[in-house]
């Protein structure tokens, strides 16, 4: 009886869903998301002003759920190119796990809740910040951008690099040149991290039809591009500690930090145009996620230490 029920509803367009709680959490970017979190995390520390603990919680669960709720939109909307890579044919939606409805629905809901969450309880600017970086990452870039420009990852990076910028302005209700210069860090650092992926991963853009440098401009010049953004991102990430906003410890980290992505970038733009296996890339591209995390984590533990030596009266 039940087979037959469930034979009904399919031929009349519905269906029940077979997604799993993990389908469900799998939308969100998990790890995009740790990252959106941390970095967050950072920029309302680093912020000069004392926000209430709970205000703090409340401000990062709500960055969080909207980083999520943009994760879901994204592979709700490229359900149909996840499903021809290797790397994302296993995702929710191009799997059948979840319906590309539930997706669109999960994502608008988690929207909502997160900005007005954000607006209500913390301030009006944050949330508006996280409203327009939900809307720039799933419409300006998922929807335009990622399909039509090979500079999809260079102008659609703004939206990861917004979040220390949210934090601050949570925490401060205003926005400041320090709080830029983490954006910058994160915007500078974007078009090296995945222009390393898509060195590797050509044949699956090119499947997918997705115009990533490589694909369009060739590797030779990808390579080139890599590298003059590290050369430009290593003195960015040490800009904090020359206007003074953080000690010389911070200062000889990034500055070790940077010099170490230039030279896994050279690397890359060392590498042979028949060269197949592609190390140097695959080097770079992790490289880059502990540049990011390392420079970031030094950039809190500095604000932190440094605060507790001037309340201590160091």
């Amino acid at each position: 009886m039940a087979l037959a029920e469930d034979r009904l509803m399919e031929e009349a367009g519905f269906r029940m869903s077979e997604a799993t709680a993990g389908d469900f959490f799998a939308l969100l970017k998990p790890r995009v998301m740790s990252l959106v979190v941390f970095t967050a995390f950072v920029g309302l520390v680093a912020a000069p002003v004392a926000i209430n603990p709970l205000m703090a919680v409340i401000a990062i669960l709500a960055i969080a759920i909207g980083a999520g709720a943009s994760g879901a939109l994204n592979m709700w909307y490229d359900a149909d190119i996840d499903a021809v890579m290797t790397r994302t044919a296993g995702r929710p939606v191009p799997s059948g796990r979840v319906t590309p409805g539930e997706a669109l629905s999960f994502g608008l809901v988690l929207s909502v809740l997160s900005v007005m969450t954000l607006g209500v309880l913390v301030n009006w600017l944050s949330a508006s910040l996280l409203a327009f970086t939900i809307f720039f990452y799933a419409v300006i870039y998922t929807m335009w951008l990622k399909r039509w420009t090979p500079q999809n990852i260079v102008i659609g990076g703004a939206a990861g690099a917004i979040p220390p910028v949210i934090g601050w302005a949570a925490a401060a209700g205003a926005v400041s040149l320090e709080s830029v210069i983490l954006f910058l860090i994160i915007f500078l650092w974007t078009p090296p991290h995945f222009w390393a992926l898509a060195l590797f991963k050509s044949d699956d853009y090119a499947r997918a039809g997705i115009p990533m440098m490589p694909n369009v401009a060739g590797q030779a010049s990808t390579r080139r591009q890599i590298f003059a953004y590290a050369l430009i991102l290593a003195p960015v990430g040490v800009l904090p500690w020359a206007l003074g906003y953080t000690t010389a410890g911070y200062g000889i980290v990034s500055a070790v930090l940077g010099a170490g992505f230039v030279w896994y970038a050279w690397k890359v733009l060392a590498m042979a145009d028949d060269d197949r296996a592609m190390k140097p890339a695959k080097a770079l591209f992790g490289y880059s996620l502990l540049y990011l995390f390392a420079i970031f984590a030094a950039y809190l533990v500095d604000c932190v230490v440094g605060r507790a030596l001037m309340m201590g009266g160091v």
